[in-house]
């Protein structure tokens, strides 16, 4: 007669098997067996599988337990790779701070940078006339944009744009004639570029810009066979530029400086 209590399931076959069933409910499985023969073959035949691996097992339950499985053992590996990983870890902090010492300590002995370092403004002006000059003094069909036969057009026009009266300095002491001229992009505002040729076909520019400063004195720049002269006066920025030599620009550079001034 089947004990009283819930059916029976795998979970207590299983058990049955792996000799975990309690005394309580052996009873009621073997007697669940008892009327299913195919089920009690199958479940003695997992029985005697785990006899016989428990069997071959036993010899090494009754071996001592590796050293290195052992808890201390264990134990003691993790802790190395603790301090192995802290190791490396602080390694690479010191790297980090060793380079950004040194890196302060080389910045301690370079003299300090000022903070804003400003380019004087006939610097500028040089370099954009000699930037100018060498960009549209090669031009073959188009030197400039509005050509001397339409010069009081083009003087209108760049005197607008650049907001001071301009006037086309007249160099034909030096054998050039005026070409006629351009507008160009400034650093804020715009720039007036004059183009003059002589009778060989040699061009020179002169570039006015808006520019802040009071560097009446002239600045010389050479930069391979482009010379410039540059000054700055009542808040222009005026430049000379050509393939002549320092001592043929000078008296040019000083006649373009009285025509715009009216300085004698």
């Amino acid at each position: 007669m089947t004990s009283p209590g819930p059916p029976i399931g795998d979970d207590d076959l299983q058990a049955y098997v792996d000799g975990r069933l309690p005394e309580t409910r052996r009873e009621a499985v073997e007697s669940y067996l008892a009327d299913r023969p195919e089920v009690r073959e199958q479940i003695a035949g997992e029985r005697r599988h785990v006899a016989l691996l428990r069997a071959s097992l036993d010899g090494k339950f009754a071996e001592p337990v590796p050293a290195r499985l052992r808890i201390a053992s264990v134990q003691a590996r993790r802790r190395a790779q603790r301090v192995r990983g802290a190791r490396v870890i602080a390694a690479g902090l010191m790297i980090f701070i060793v380079g950004a010492g040194s890196g302060w300590f080389a910045s301690a002995l370079l003299p300090a940078k000022p903070a804003d370092i400003q380019i004087p403004g006939t610097m500028g002006i040089t370099d954009g006339a000699t930037a100018a000059y060498r960009t549209f003094v090669v031009e073959v069909a188009h030197p400039v944009e509005v050509t001397a036969l339409q010069e009081a057009h083009l003087l209108q026009w760049l005197s607008k744009r650049l907001g001071r009266p301009l006037a086309a300095p007249n160099l034909s002491q030096f054998g050039y004639r005026l070409m006629g001229g351009r507008l160009l992009p400034a650093e804020s505002g715009a720039a007036a570029q004059l183009m003059y040729d002589d009778a060989s076909g040699r061009r020179l520019t002169i570039y006015v810009r808006a520019a802040s400063g009071t560097e009446t004195a002239f600045r010389f720049q050479q930069e391979g066979d482009t010379a410039t002269f540059a000054w700055i006066d009542q808040g222009f920025g005026f430049a000379v530029t050509g393939m002549e030599s320092r001592a043929d620009l000078l008296p040019i550079a000083e006649a373009v400086y009285h025509q715009f001034t009216g300085k004698t």
